[in-house]
């Protein structure tokens, strides 16, 4: 059972999410994740959840390298367009805090830094057993999560939009490093019969550091823990564009 509103900060901006956004992420990380996949031995055929799938583009993709794939997404709206992008894959619309699903994957992957959008560390940390939860004992937990020195750049200027006849759109970011939490204006114009109608989206996301991550992986079971960089190379520093996450579900 669903404990927050998925229509809330998600579903109306799915079009956009779909349009621009995904196909993007989903090619700027899929050489990173397509070599750690084949570096920890997740073979074609393999059963991988994507957790936060958001509208299935990374779904599609490793479908059609023969991987075994269920999304899960909290938006159905964002769920229509996956269902649409990879019409063979199963997804299931639950909360990445609360679901629970028996340990069948030798994977799970997130890789579009949705995690981002957990805002407490208490909340992340129960994502992340869930996670565990859901794999096989070996299994691989793959994901993208920005650190907080991605976001200090963000300083409420428009990062991304569009115009089109009938739509409009413009994103504002912006952080506040004494928080640790950043926000994305989302503002929507869209003709509905005859009229402009606007919506305004503000959604918060978080930036942790690499200590808080690691312990809560930690505290959870996940042992193997790496941390790399947006190429799949490890991390020599601090500050990485695409962090990406590992830890391994220990063997019983």
């Amino acid at each position: 059972m669903l404990t927050i509103n998925p229509n809330a900060t998600y579903d109306p901006w799915a079009k956009i999410y779909n349009d621009y956004w995904g196909l993007r992420y989903c090619q700027a990380i899929l050489p990173a994740l397509e070599k750690l996949l084949q570096q920890y031995n997740i073979q074609p055929e393999a059963d991988i959840l994507d957790l936060c799938c958001g509208t299935g583009h990374m779904v599609k993709h490793l479908i059609e390298q023969g991987y075994q794939v269920t999304g899960l997404d909290i938006s159905e709206a964002m769920l229509q367009y996956a269902r649409e992008n990879a019409p063979n894959a199963k997804f299931i619309l639950d909360d990445a805090r609360f679901f629970n699903l028996p340990p069948t994957f030798h994977a799970v992957i997130s890789a579009n830094a949705g995690l981002n959008e957990i805002i407490k560390l208490e909340d992340l940390q129960q994502v992340f057993s869930k996670v565990y939860d859901s794999l096989l004992n070996n299994g691989i937990f793959l994901f993208g999560l920005n650190l907080e020195d991605f976001y200090k750049s963000w300083n409420g200027a428009i990062s991304d939009g569009d115009v089109k006849d009938d739509f409009a759109w413009a994103c504002c970011d912006s952080y506040s490093p004494e928080e640790k939490i950043g926000q994305f204006k989302i503002t929507i114009f869209q003709m509905v019969e005859e009229c402009w109608q606007r919506l305004d989206i503000n959604n918060l996301v978080r930036g942790y550091s690499r200590t808080e991550v690691v312990t809560a992986l930690k505290n959870v079971g996940f042992t193997d823990i790496n941390i790399y960089d947006g190429k799949g190379n490890i991390a020599d520093s601090q500050y990485s564009l695409h962090t990406i996450f590992s830890g391994r579900k220990q063997s019983k």
